[in-house]
């Protein structure tokens, strides 16, 4: 699998140094952005799921959004951070489709590349360290917004530092999704694009030239879902981000993923995140 830098859109929605003593202690910690650190002095301990991943200086860490994560630190710890929003072209999101490496060995000229960044985007500095502070609703569309109204220059430099900083983690990334059967490839493609639209499973089963029961027995063969699975995902993660990004009333969102029926769109949605979308929506507004 094969993609082009046109495809990847990142926006800067924060950036800064930040130095703690013991101090750096969060629990269950997800967004729907994702973040990069480059460690200056001390450690500290990342856990995801039941690995704990220790960041040591010299070092680049990225933690991809929607990853529950929590932080350990009993000392001493100073690191920079940027935090990364990757815009949705065409209903794709590259970094989604990837497992990338936590840890990577820095080059000699990231640091530097990370200091620019900080100085041309001075407002987009932590206010604080508790992701509470940050990781809601209105400071999303804050930072959003003023990423949009940057000076071009500005918004081109940083986005080139972005690329140039994700390449170290894409040299050791591994497509999640690579399937040897080009047919459901494309289907897989074309799902993703047209999460607005009714997609019937025959219809998916016509455009892959197969069977309505071959295609479902293949498509879960080389992907390990059923194709109902796999749009609902794919679904429910695109809300997830338009809930917390969005002033958009849950009943706009549910007809946008192609969801008419809202009482069901509620019940999929709290079946997979265990709150309803409202709920979801008030826990990012504190």
């Amino acid at each position: 699998m094969s993609i082009s830098v046109g495809q990847l859109h990142l926006l800067t929605l924060h950036v800064g140094f930040a130095q703690h003593d013991g101090d750096w202690n969060w629990k269950h910690v997800r967004s729907p952005f994702a973040r990069l650190y480059y460690v200056t002095e001390g450690e500290a301990q990342v856990g995801i799921g039941s690995n704990y991943y220790t960041l040591t200086p010299e070092h680049l860490y990225f933690i991809p959004a929607f990853t529950e994560h929590s932080y350990v630190c009993k000392a001493s710890f100073s690191h920079y951070y940027i935090h990364i929003y990757e815009d949705q072209q065409r209903g794709m999101r590259v970094l989604d489709d990837y497992s990338f490496p936590v840890e990577v060995d820095a080059s000699p000229t990231d640091l530097e590349l990370i200091k620019r960044l900080c100085d041309i985007n001075p407002l987009l500095r932590l206010p604080a360290s508790n992701p509470q502070a940050y990781d809601n609703h209105p400071a999303l569309v804050s930072n959003i917004r003023l990423n949009q109204q940057r000076p071009f220059h500005d918004k081109m430099e940083s986005r080139g530092i972005l690329y140039i900083l994700m390449s170290r983690f894409f040299k050791q990334a591994v497509f999640k999704e690579e399937v040897k059967d080009n047919r459901i490839h494309q289907t897989m493609v074309f799902i993703r694009k047209h999460l607005d639209s009714h997609l019937d499973i025959d219809m998916l089963a016509d455009k892959a030239c197969m069977s309505k029961d071959h295609f479902i027995r293949v498509f879960k063969r080389e992907t390990g879902e059923t194709p109902n699975v796999y749009i609902t995902k794919r679904r429910l993660e695109k809300a997830e981000l338009v809930l917390v990004t969005s002033d958009l009333p849950i009943k706009g969102i549910a007809e946008m993923l192609g969801y008419h029926d809202y009482s069901y769109f509620n019940r999929v949605f709290k079946q997979n995140a265990g709150i309803t979308p409202q709920q979801y929506r008030e826990k990012h507004q504190k």
